[in-house]
């Protein structure tokens, strides 16, 4: 039997806008909890939970067992519903352990992402979690999604662009399966980045916004819907590409539809991708760090202009970058203490 409590009554705003925190004190454990509690469609919720025991017998059996990790998993419903299917879910991965012998403490992150048509209104996150292996918990968590406009655009293609947008080969689809092969894996050990990212260009004007609602016209006269899943930066071609944080190089190759593309893992799940570059700056399997060069922006692929589309992907999902440029992880907050 899980036991269930309710955090609300503690709940307090955090100095940083963007993180709130909480905490609950077990029969031997004290627990911290960080949160994103106000999101908009499109953005995404990472919870961060700190265990911290000074009890003997966690302590003993910790040293005689090994490791002893805390997990957790966190769902989301709508306020006041718990039904069998939630909106989105996680499990959550350590991300630091600090073991002594006076005391063990264990921190875990997880994010779920948001769709950009997710209705506005109140949310419950339930978060379940067993402290260094015991009895499994749970409490709730108040998640208010705000509304966002989105941009709605029209963009006509020339022959060229017409016919790689509606290109239907072989090819094109092995390419399409392989990228989606790779954004499913969630490796629970690629922690890479804790840190707030940078965007990956020192340029601020934007051709393109994340989940723009847009209309392709091609130049045969028919027409397709589409989302746009990242940011466009209007560059000129040759323009610096820079990692947005550190992580580890997934792909490296050329893409019918995006180019000369580049992706880095950055947490489990979690993803930067870089499209319509000249020329690549990093290989597969590369581990770079914020800042690094990967590539020089150009045109390739579906491209009406010279630029550098930026895209986030959190469990397959698309999410603004934007996002990803606060302390998600709140790790400038968690060292701020309680």
């Amino acid at each position: 039997m899980k036991k269930h409590f309710l955090l609300f009554s503690i709940l307090f705003a955090a100095a940083a806008l963007f993180a709130e925190k909480t905490s609950w004190k077990g029969d031997d454990y004290q627990m911290y909890v960080y949160f994103n509690q106000n999101t908009q469609p499109g953005d995404a919720i990472f919870v961060r939970l700190i265990f911290e025991t000074k009890d003997k017998k966690i302590l003993k059996a910790a040293e005689k067992n090994g490791q002893i990790q805390s997990t957790g998993k966190m769902q989301l419903f709508s306020a006041g519903e718990k039904s069998e299917k939630d909106i989105s879910h996680a499990v959550f991965y350590p991300i630091k352990n600090q073991s002594t012998k006076k005391m063990l403490r264990q921190e875990l992150l997880a994010g779920v992402p948001l769709s950009s048509y997710q209705a506005v209104g109140d949310y419950n996150l339930l978060i379940s979690y067993a402290p260094f292996g015991k009895e499994e918990f749970e409490f709730s968590l108040p998640i208010k999604i705000t509304e966002k406009e989105f941009v709605k655009e029209t963009i006509p293609l020339d022959a060229k662009n017409t016919a790689i947008k509606t290109n239907d080969s072989d090819e094109r689809w092995r390419q399409i399966q392989k990228l989606n092969a790779i954004l499913e894996t969630k490796n629970m050990n690629s922690v890479y980045n804790l840190s707030r990212f940078l965007p990956p260009t020192t340029a601020t004007r934007r051709t393109s916004f994340f989940a723009d609602r847009r209309i392709y016209a091609y130049s045969n006269g028919k027409s397709s819907t589409s989302l746009h899943y990242g940011i466009d930066y209007g560059i000129p071609t040759g323009s610096e590409v820079r990692a947005c944080g550190d992580g580890k190089v997934v792909m490296a190759e050329f893409r019918i539809s995006t180019g000369w593309s580049t992706v880095i893992e950055h947490l489990p799940g979690l993803y930067s991708l870089y499209y319509h570059q000249s020329e690549l700056k990093c290989g597969l399997g590369d581990i770079v760090k914020k800042g690094d060069l990967i590539g020089l922006s150009g045109a390739t692929g579906l491209a009406t202009g010279p630029h550098l589309h930026w895209e986030m992907r959190l469990n397959m999902e698309a999410v603004s970058p934007d996002f990803f440029v606060n302390d998600f992880t709140f790790e400038e907050e968690s060292k701020q203490g309680y």
